[in-house]
């Protein structure tokens, strides 16, 4: 653990994967999980954690914005992020809380680095910039092939209605298979922070393994799970 996290009250825990591998709904299912087993808890997300992040959001996702280049893309995400850390996620850790928050600084890196070819080490720079060097202290990556998660857009399901994709949902499946492998990359690079989880499945299954990474990092680091 590093002395940043040392420090802090609370917990961090990130949740990372590609578009349509899951990440919303196992983010909401463990924010859940951990308060019903007593733990004061934040779900957030980026982009759009904030009221401001909300309006970046907008220019990030609609495809009305299909022109913005990879540069203004990451100076983006990364006001959004600067705002997010200042704002919501650490008070949250320095008031105890357990964070969860669906994407964070690996997003970037995988992305804008490895998807759209920007320089990664760069990225790492401008990414402490704007977190002021906030590292989670759990990375959980939805790990699915890019075929596979192309194909959940159109898998809707009894009252549900495929829903269209956004802009970055919108991305080739090259681009995607660029991402995934790069969030394994960094997986492979971080392997105490990063639990890499099987994202095929039903939800149920899914959200099993995730709660079982998560207990064994409490474990570890609180000396109790739930």
């Amino acid at each position: 653990m590093s002395q940043a996290s040392a420090a802090r009250a609370g917990r961090f825990i990130t949740i990372e994967g590609i578009d349509w591998c899951g990440k919303t709904t196992q983010a909401v299912r463990l924010a859940k999980w951990l308060s019903e087993a007593g733990y004061p808890v934040v779900g957030t997300r980026e982009p759009g954690g904030t009221t401001a992040g909300q309006a970046i959001r907008s220019l990030l996702l609609d495809r009305i914005y299909e022109g913005l280049s990879p540069r203004c893309e990451l100076m983006l995400f990364l006001a959004d992020r600067a705002q997010h850390v200042d704002e919501v996620v650490r008070p949250a850790l320095d008031q105890g809380q357990i964070v969860v928050c669906e994407r964070y600084a690996d997003s970037t890196l995988a992305y804008q680095g490895y998807g759209r070819g920007l320089d990664v080490d760069l990225l790492r720079r401008l990414n402490a910039l704007a977190t002021g060097d906030l590292v989670p202290d759990l990375t959980i990556l939805l790990d699915l092939a890019a075929e596979q998660a192309a194909q959940r857009r159109f898998q809707a399901g009894p009252g549900r209605s495929v829903r269209v994709a956004d802009r970055m949902e919108g991305e080739a499946d090259e681009f995607r298979r660029r991402v995934a492998a790069g969030y394994l990359e960094l997986a492979r690079a971080e392997p105490d922070r990063f639990r890499v989880i099987d994202a095929r499945g039903t939800i149920d299954e899914v959200a099993a393994r995730v709660r079982e990474a998560v207990s064994d990092f409490l474990a570890a680091r609180e000396g109790g799970a739930p």
